[in-house]
């Protein structure tokens, strides 16, 4: 099955070097006739590929032809950048002069969005290798296993773990229980988004080439250019503008385009990752403008300073949305290396915080800070807050009583997570009126009551007796708290099982919203 998969993802490779021998030809180039030697060079390794990989699966068992482990998954999306750039460096080997680690490099920064060059003199390559540096960057910006799933209709490899493999991140939603129809959903925002960019750009003065080169590597967040000086070429502001809006709408889950057209705005607005990732923009926008205006620099920098707080907003906005997307164009001010040591502590921070999750931008991704920072905030909260959080342990029980009457085993880990939390609170912090501040016990991480006699203690029996007696009271405690306070709010409860059983997970605001 792999090999059929190979096979298909070369064969798409051949059309989109088809696409860029069209353009060569157009624009009355003679090296038209090396990209389309590669899309049939491409087309026919597919083809045997997929031949092989198809008879192979018709030989073997349902369970071998079917299986697709996770470890399968992650070396059919790194296999393909690699597979990718054994072909796509050709064009650079043979029209630019490149050795073969030049042309690797240059064809691997492209599929893999990296964004970093070789090539010194940018303005001096023809415009089919132009376009197929920027157009490699917009099949890695999606994702190359992603646009296979959206376009060819008979793909084998529509499974979800090569989907998450490819599109990996917490906050990479499933806009359908379909891979495919998610795949054909993304690929339909990526190309609306790339077309608007492209009418933007050719808006202002870039020529339509330049436009659509552009458009390519601004949605993909790679940052390639048809320029050597790349957007500081233009000498615009208004390009400038046009390249930070869209390199900050790229850097967005593309899962919220899709319920911005069917108009869910509740999810929209209650998504955490994207309230975090606008306020980190905001907030580094602010901070540059401040720098810009209050940091000492050297006066062999001041001429590369933006000028006139306008001036100083968009290159601010410029420098953040490059950097934060890891698109890293370059504007007419953006010499941050000139510009002093303090600038390179925010620029820093922002490349390694990176974009959202579900976006075509690097970066560890935004999702990731949010759920450590929820976890940090937890553990201070349960070292601080014991009692309350052993209360919330014992919820669900409190709550079978009350709605069911009733005692089922659903509840049961709850109960396990709260008795090993009341066990510590007397035997390692000290937490015992009876016992004081000592710690007890030799290594035991023991769930239940009492004690497992094929470890040391160094207590005796009379008080592990005590022990479980001052847990019992603990957990009696917090029990009675569960219960007077779900006793109190029953009509709460019930509202919030019913929005459970509506929509089967209920926003943080929503949850507000009942409780008052």
């Amino acid at each position: 099955m792999k090999k059929s998969i190979f096979g298909t993802l070369l064969q798409l490779e051949s059309v989109f070097l088809l696409i860029t021998g069209a353009v060569s030809l157009f624009h009355n180039e003679k090296d038209w006739w090396v990209f389309m030697a590669c899309a049939a060079l491409s087309f026919v390794i597919g083809g045997i590929t997929l031949s092989i990989g198809k008879w192979k699966a018709r030989h073997a068992s349902e369970d071998q032809s079917k299986y697709f482990s996770r470890a399968d998954s992650f070396m059919v999306v790194t296999l393909t950048w690699v597979l990718f750039s054994l072909i796509g460096m050709i064009p650079y080997m043979m029209l630019a002069g490149m050795s073969i680690e030049d042309a690797m490099f240059e064809a691997m920064s492209g599929f893999t969005t990296t964004g970093a060059s070789v090539i010194s003199d940018i303005d001096g390559l023809s415009h089919g290798l132009k376009f197929w540096r920027c157009i490699t960057q917009w099949m890695g910006g999606l994702g190359i296993v992603v646009f296979t799933f959206a376009l060819v209709p008979t793909c084998e490899m529509r499974n979800n773990k090569i989907f998450s493999a490819e599109t990996s991140g917490i906050g990479m939603d499933k806009l359908s229980p379909k891979i495919a129809t998610t795949a054909r959903r993304l690929m339909m925002i990526y190309l609306v988004l790339t077309i608007v960019c492209a009418l933007f750009y050719y808006a202002g003065p870039m020529n339509a080439f330049d436009a659509i080169c552009h458009s390519f590597t601004t949605t993909a967040t790679g940052g390639f250019s048809t320029r050597t000086a790349s957007i500081a070429y233009y000498n615009s502001p208004y390009i400038e503008y046009v390249a930070a809006v869209f390199m900050f709408l790229s850097s967005l889950n593309f899962g919220m385009f899709y319920y911005a057209i069917i108009r869910r705005w509740d999810i929209i607005r209650s998504n955490e990752e994207l309230n975090a990732f606008v306020k980190i923009v905001l907030t580094a926008v602010v901070v540059f403008v401040l720098l810009f205006n209050f940091a000492s620099h050297a006066s062999e920098s001041l001429h590369t300073l933006p000028m006139g707080l306008e001036e100083q907003f968009r290159s601010a906005l410029f420098h953040v949305t490059s950097i934060i997307s890891s698109t890293g164009y370059a504007a007419m001010k953006f010499d941050y290396v000139s510009w002093g040591d303090v600038y390179l502590i925010p620029t820093i921070m922002l490349m390694i915080i990176g974009s959202c999750a579900g976006s075509t931008a690097g970066g560890i991704k935004v999702v990731r800070f949010v759920v450590a920072l929820k976890a940090i905030r937890n553990e201070f909260i349960k070292q601080l807050h014991p009692r309350a959080v052993l209360s919330v342990s014992l919820g669900g029980r409190v709550a079978e009583e009350l709605v069911f009457d009733d005692v089922t085993t659903g509840a049961s880990q709850d109960i396990k997570q709260a008795t090993k939390m009341e066990k510590a609170m007397v035997t390692k912090y000290g937490m015992s009126e009876k016992l004081g501040t000592i710690t007890f016990g030799s290594g035991q991480e023991e769930v239940f009551l009492g004690r497992d006699f094929t470890q040391s203690k160094n207590y005796s029996e009379e008080t592990a007796s005590l022990i479980d007696e001052e847990t019992k009271k603990i957990v009696d405690t917090g029990y009675n708290r569960a219960k007077q306070i779900l006793t109190d709010n029953v009509d709460k409860l019930h509202a919030v099982a019913g929005v459970l059983l509506e929509k089967e997970k209920i926003e943080a605001e929503e949850f507000e919203e009942i409780f008052g």
